[in-house]
């Protein structure tokens, strides 16, 4: 489980970056909602944190593919393969994740870890 921030740290409608392997990116929807998913996208090498952010879809700022924070689902190309999520619990005012154990869809040339 990974501590990432207050809650009151991430207001509505914004996104954080936070290292891990590979990095994962935590959102705060409008509604209050609270998603993580990997934080690159698996078309090509970008942070989807720095994307733009509308209901429960993130959409990549490199090529504008847009993927469902519910559930990782692609909704628009040009990407193909779904985004990891994980788990967000907020514990004590902080917005915590337990990161998935599935295999993350890395795009091409994209390695992390041991895996480098």
């Amino acid at each position: 489980m990974i501590r990432v921030c207050p809650l009151s740290a991430l207001p509505p409608g914004e996104a954080l970056r936070v290292d891990a392997e590979p990095p994962i990116a935590v959102f705060h929807t409008e509604a209050g909602e609270l998603f993580a998913v990997d934080d690159t996208c698996t078309h090509q090498d970008a942070s989807l944190a720095d994307g733009w952010l509308e209901g429960c879809e993130i959409e990549c700022p490199l090529h504008a593919s847009k993927f469902d924070l519910r559930t990782g689902a692609v909704d628009a190309p040009p990407a193909k393969r779904p985004i990891r999520t994980h788990t967000v619990r907020v514990e004590d005012e902080h917005i915590c994740v337990e990161l998935s154990d599935a295999e993350p869809n890395l795009p091409p040339g994209v390695t992390f870890g041991a895996k480098s």
